[in-house]
């Protein structure tokens, strides 16, 4: 019996053909070993036959049949033993089969900050999940926090690959019986978008291909796609509806904005069911503690305003920098929709529960209020409790003055909206686990105060 609570890593040279979900490499070898074991015994049932029927008087001639009788017991014997140790011949995998009354979701990206929360509240949901991520940006801590909660048979599995990889791509999911695609998997950061434009474009909307092309080779009709409020860009008019004019202004953005387009072209010609959430400012962390971010050290630059409050309250930084003072808002900074992750994976879950084949839905994910970036500050100062020095700096190049939704679409059409909209509170929330884990997902959990 497979271990189904499990880390796989796919291996181009023996993962390339599959049959059924078995790999097609050792079906052949397995089924060449019964061919062996069939000829042996042939050959065993002659010679005992002949062995029998004969009286040989040259002992050395009948020593060598008997060494022949020998070798083909102990091949015989090897061979069965292989074949009952074999895993690809034991009970089939539930991952690679559908069943009635579970829903299979493989969420790409699973590893990281948004795509770890969301496997958490399907897996508490009881969907079975598939988590494919290369751990570019996300965490193997986060994947075991997984495993440990849900153990069991069927529950979760974990595919370490790269989206980017067209054969790895299809051979997961010709070995995987998927229902679902939760699509979170891209690099995230608009200031490293303006500095790298061309992984943006490969990162999100190439790979993105390549999962819209494997769920058209294997029937998979659903996909929440996880978008972003970046593809807006910078409207004359607030809040943001649905309707809103799309005009990103930086390559996160614009591969974002891309990457709807093809989802929506693809869908004119199928029946599959597709939801897109173009979500704001994710905040918070799990509220049990058992899930928080911990982003990739070199990437802290580019990173959420609230790693980099977080950071400068520990002293990993000497203060925060606020960049761009001077933009057409009330107190200089920009203004942002903060947006607690246990809402934005409630509104993926709440989207993959409506979705309805030959339809498409497209929604803001927000709480419908601007937040200054002062006002951030001054709240995490207070979440934290230690005072932190302000730097404050010319603006980012790709940074937009003001957004913030308006959510009444997904309220009426889903019925969602935002409950963890005390942004002091959220933020409490995050730091709690950022002091228990102060080497992310590396250190041992520490029970410690707000």
């Amino acid at each position: 019996m497979l271990s189904f609570a499990r880390i796989r890593t796919q291996q181009r040279s023996n993962r390339s053909l599959s049959l059924g979900g078995v790999n097609l490499f050792s079906f052949c070898s397995y089924y060449t070993c019964y061919f062996v074991v069939y000829i042996y015994l042939v050959n065993l049932t002659t010679i005992y036959i002949l062995l029998a029927g004969m009286d040989y008087t040259d002992p050395k001639k009948k020593s060598n049949i008997l060494g022949k009788i020998l070798m083909a017991a102990i091949l015989t014997a090897l061979c069965i033993l292989m074949l009952k140790q074999s895993p690809n011949f034991n009970t089939p995998s539930e991952f690679s089969s559908h069943e009635p009354g579970v829903t299979h979701v493989l969420v790409t990206g699973g590893a990281g900050y948004i795509g770890s929360h969301a496997a958490l509240r399907l897996l508490k949901d009881s969907y079975r999940v598939t988590i494919v991520d290369n751990l570019s940006r996300g965490n193997l801590g986060a994947i075991k926090v997984l495993q440990q909660l849900f153990p069991g048979p069927g529950r979760l599995q974990f595919i370490h690959a790269d989206l980017g990889d067209a054969k790895m791509v299809h051979n997961i999911f010709s070995e995987n019986a998927f229902d679902a695609v939760m699509h979170f998997a891209a690099v995230a950061y608009v200031g490293e978008s303006t500095l790298d434009p061309l992984k943006y474009y490969h990162n999100i909307t190439s790979n993105t291909l390549l999962v819209l092309e494997a769920m058209a080779a294997h029937g998979v009709q659903t996909l929440i796609y996880s978008s972003t409020c970046a593809t807006y860009g910078e409207p004359e008019q607030m809040p943001i509806t649905e309707d809103t004019a799309q005009a990103p202004i930086n390559p996160y953005g614009k591969a974002k904005k891309m990457t709807e387009d093809i989802i929506l072209d693809f869908h004119k010609n199928s029946d599959k069911a597709v939801m897109i959430l173009r979500y704001f400012n994710v905040i918070g962390s799990d509220p049990e503690g058992r899930l928080g971010e911990a982003p990739r050290p070199e990437l802290r630059e580019h990173g959420r305003i609230s790693g980099a409050c977080f950071d400068a309250a520990r002293g990993i930084i000497p203060g925060l920098k606020v960049r761009g003072t001077d933009y057409k808002t009330p107190d200089g900074t920009c203004i942002r929709d903060y947006i607690d992750v246990t809402d934005l994976v409630d509104a993926h879950v709440k989207a993959l529960e409506r979705a309805e084949p030959g339809k498409v839905g497209i929604y803001n994910v927000g709480t419908g209020k601007g937040r200054s970036v002062k006002e951030f500050v001054e709240a995490c100062k207070k979440a934290t409790g230690v005072p932190m020095r302000v730097d404050y700096l010319p603006r980012r190049s790709g940074d937009y003055a003001e957004v913030y939704s308006d959510p009444a679409k997904i309220k009426n059409e889903l019925n969602w909206t935002a409950k963890f909209t005390n942004l002091q509170e959220s933020l409490q929330t995050a730091w709690r686990w950022q002091k228990a884990h102060l080497n992310g997902y590396g250190t041992t959990p520490q029970v410690m105060s707000a």
